[in-house]
């Protein structure tokens, strides 16, 4: 008996072993991707978070000296923090139109066009999308010129686009949209497609006009993919994006016009050397955009329609 019941313990460890084999399988697969979160995601976000609490100047031969929730303090009674923050929000709204509303016309009126000519479309739109921002920006520079520029000169203006408040503010987000547009514009023509045709056909044998088609099935059919723009838009295009053209057009000016919370974040970190305080900016609008996304992935949870 000793020896059946050993040999039926090895056969019961063998099916055991083999079953937790092809159950952690599957997530070996990850360990690379999660070890590259790892090292440039969360261990950059602790050590961020370590160095908001303390002082330092890059130096490496300069030690951080610990000052608590000092840099926390500074960096709320800084008149320049409210100021950014109202500007990102003016770039977001301004970002919109090349977001979502243009981007929606367009798709909705490319599905008129068939064949090839649809991907030619696409990709024509898509094109600015693909230019780098710096070299965009050397254009621009010479298309907004305030004397030989090709836009006032066609409008019959004067303005100094990149040395005047508000001018310099609607160039920047001007630029960053035409770049932007042609990423959502091929978002929106891929959730147009995915939606299942049967529902506007029985629509229209209903008797549904197409605008009454548009405004009742396919918009709230699309609303995940402008969801998911809108998150977009407000997490990654315009915060992040117009960085490039701020740096190379304005370096945040005139008088802080076009400075948003990534440029004063670089502005603390990189050109003044105050390590301490970038990072409690960092952390600090590392939490805020993390709340807007939280409530904006609720939201869209409740309002979206799903093509089931």
């Amino acid at each position: 008996m000793a020896p059946a019941a050993a040999g039926g313990r090895r056969r019961t460890a063998r099916r055991l072993t083999r079953r937790l084999g092809r159950g952690v399988v599957p997530y070996l697969y990850l360990v690379p991707a999660l070890g590259m979160l790892i090292v440039w995601i969360y261990r950059p976000l602790v050590e961020t978070a370590n160095y908001s609490f303390y002082s330092w100047n890059l130096s490496p031969t300069q030690p951080a000296t610990p000052v608590g929730w000092h840099n926390y303090h500074r960096l709320f009674t800084l008149p320049e923090l409210g100021g950014s923050v109202w500007r990102t929000l003016l770039m977001i709204i301004g970002l919109l139109p090349f977001t979502i509303v243009i981007p929606v016309v367009v798709g909705l009126l490319s599905r008129e066009v068939r064949g090839r000519a649809r991907s030619v479309y696409q990709a024509l739109i898509f094109l600015p999308f693909l230019v780098a921002p710096v070299a965009s920006a050397a254009v621009w520079q010479w298309l907004l010129s305030p004397r030989t520029g090709a836009v006032n000169r066609a409008t019959g203006s004067s303005v100094n686009w990149f040395h005047e408040r508000w001018p310099a503010l609607i160039a920047i987000t001007g630029i960053t949209g035409w770049h932007v547009l042609g990423f959502a514009v091929v978002v929106v023509a891929a959730g147009l497609a995915s939606i299942n045709g049967d529902y506007a056909e029985a629509a229209s044998v209903d008797g549904a006009s197409r605008w009454q088609i548009t405004r009742w099935l396919t918009l709230p059919l699309l609303s995940p993919t402008l969801m998911f723009l809108l998150l977009s838009t407000v997490l990654l295009f315009a915060p992040q994006w117009t960085f490039p053209l701020i740096d190379t057009l304005t370096q945040g000016g005139p008088v802080d016009a076009t400075t948003n919370v990534y440029y004063l974040l670089w502005e603390y970190g990189i050109q003044s050397f105050d390590a301490g305080l970038a990072s409690a900016a960092g952390v600090v609008f590392f939490l805020g955009f993390g709340l807007v996304a939280a409530v904006l992935l609720w939201i869209s949870e409740r309002v979206t329609i799903h093509d089931d």
